[in-house]
């Protein structure tokens, strides 16, 4: 068994240090990674610091397209239809030293079906993962699955000895609050090893050198520090002024400014994700109202109205100046099973709204909080003011709650919001990932994201069978079908498709990511 202890580990992150004439990058955006730990939370930000350190088995490039990582062959098995097989890239090692092998791959498999991982319902599927030799690997699944490869591409090995060597076998509890040796310190197989790590402040991190990818890519960021900063104009600021040469979550009303500014360029790109609302209308009476003894949005005339209140273009026009695609489905078009008829079904009527409130009994209107985050999506807070006063035509009263990411996504995930904004990317490009997450009743190990209290068991039905159906044209109408359940019984509001806005320094070369994930290890820098 390959061990290794936190001396070991402190050490060969001093032993990194950068050379004085390293070429830095000097990146930030509104949040900051919620933890290291490899399997806690599947959230975007989160990932892509990750990405810097750790490495999936596939991976995707900045096109969206399927890349080699740690695996360098997968393909289903000729001889068992219930199994894929993988073969691991040879020679790569962990930032210790220590060898990256099937062992391994079993292991952070296993770790990312506890119950306190973030990941599990990508792997639902899996019922065994297997070690042929070092570096092949079977990986078993319920029945024929073809999209697995999709689900792998955020999904990180760990070094089996170290994780055991430093009492982190178990992934953390986020949602607990839970500190452990893997929230703040890494070693993975990636381009860059972790220097420093402070929370909400900064992180470095330096290439390298022994990375086994170190001919095949540009590698020319030498550091990275990695700063959030939640206020916007703060962001620009820094960008402006030279401290900053790369900037994520651009403000949308300083893009002209900064596309004008000497030095600096503005990139931009469709995001994988879609931005919308959830409200909770299973249980039978909510906190968040002032309506005793019922629930409104219980009532889909009620969920109707509240989307027909919503104008989007508005939004659009005013709010994200432009910066983003009205919505009228919470899948984006990247994904397969969007339509562009469902992604047309939003609109905004406010008289047919009052009339489904009369109808539903709701004439006078009620109140409700509204829970929003502050520093995860573009404009995330201004766009739930606006919604605050849309709604007001329609004689509901909203109560603005504005907080950060880290404190807003538990009331999702432990079900202690009625009414809440979300954003949704959808990594595998299929909307399998979509319902598992945010249609699927909640249970131990799918459904985490599903806040509205729909639970339906003839559509968890036809949503697990996704997994394993291999007759694509069956397998796209049961998509279309579950689709339009969603729709009619509005389990959300879509509000827009995001649009992606990098700022960077003109000697920083890279072409904006779909997925809002950055991997530096494709940088360029002159």
């Amino acid at each position: 068994m390959k061990t290794v202890s936190k001396a070991v580990i402190a050490s060969f992150a001093v032993a990194m240090a950068v050379p004085a004439s390293a070429e830095t990058l000097r990146w930030a955006r509104a949040g900051d990674a919620l933890t290291l730990d490899p399997h806690a939370q599947n959230e975007g930000p989160t990932h892509t610091i990750r990405h810097q350190m750790y490495e999936p088995l596939i991976i995707r490039d900045t096109t969206g397209a399927f890349e080699a990582a740690l695996a360098t062959e997968w393909a289903p098995s000729e001889a068992d239809p219930n199994v894929w097989v993988f073969k691991l890239r040879e020679g790569v090692k962990f930032h210790d030293g220590a060898d990256f092998t099937a062992e391994d791959v079993v292991f952070s498999f296993e770790r990312a079906k506890q119950p306190n991982s973030d990941m599990k319902e990508l792997i639902g599927s899996i019922t065994e993962v297997r070690a042929v030799d070092d570096y092949t690997v079977e990986i078993v699944t319920d029945g024929p699955n073809p999209i697995l490869p999709s689900n792998l591409t955020n999904l990180f090995m760990m070094d089996k000895g170290w994780t055991e060597a430093n009492d982190t076998v178990n992934v953390q509890d986020f949602e607990g609050g839970e500190i452990t040796f893997a929230t703040t310190n890494a070693n993975g197989t990636g381009p860059y090893v972790l220097q420093s790590r402070e929370p909400d402040v900064k992180t470095v991190m330096v290439r390298n050198e022994d990375y086994w990818g170190r001919n095949d890519f540009p590698l020319e960021v030498s550091e990275i520090v990695y700063t959030p900063i939640q206020n916007a104009a703060t962001r620009v600021a820094a960008l402006l002024s030279g401290e900053l040469n790369f900037l994520q979550d651009m403000p949308v009303q300083d893009l002209d400014r900064v596309e004008s500014a000497d030095g600096l360029t503005v990139k931009q790109a469709p995001q994988n994700r879609v931005i919308f609302f959830g409200m909770n209308q299973g249980a039978d009476d909510i906190e968040a109202d002032n309506v005793d003894g019922a629930n409104p949005l219980a009532d889909v005339r009620v969920r109707k109205a509240m989307s027909m209140a919503i104008n989007r273009d508005a939004i659009r026009q005013v709010v994200m100046r432009g910066q983003s695609q009205p919505a009228g489905m919470i899948a984006p078009p990247f994904v397969n099973g969007w339509t562009e008829a469902m992604d047309a079904e939003s609109t905004t009527d406010i008289e047919a709204a009052k009339a489904l409130m009369e109808e539903a009994g709701y004439g006078d209107g009620f109140s409700i909080r509204l829970d929003c985050p502050n520093d995860r999506y573009i404009n995330d807070e201004a766009i739930c003011q606006a919604a605050v006063g849309m709604l007001g035509q329609i004689g509901i009263t909203v109560n603005l709650d504005a907080k950060p990411k880290a404190q807003h996504f538990p009331l999702i995930t432990d079900s202690k919001t009625d009414f809440y904004m979300l954003g949704w990317g959808v990594p595998t490009y299929d909307s399998e990932y979509i319902f598992n997450f945010l249609v699927h009743g909640r249970e131990d190990d799918i459904g985490t994201w599903n806040g509205t209290g729909f639970d339906n068991d003839e559509i968890d039905a036809k949503i697990e069978s996704l997994a394993s159906n291999t007759d694509l044209e069956a397998r796209n109408a049961d998509i279309a079908a579950i689709w339009r359940v969603v729709q009619d019984e509005q389990l959300y509001i879509p509000i827009h498709h995001q649009v992606l806005n990098w700022g960077m320094a003109e000697g920083v070369g890279i072409e904006v990511d779909p997925e809002d994930q950055p991997k530096v290890k494709y940088f360029t820098m002159k």
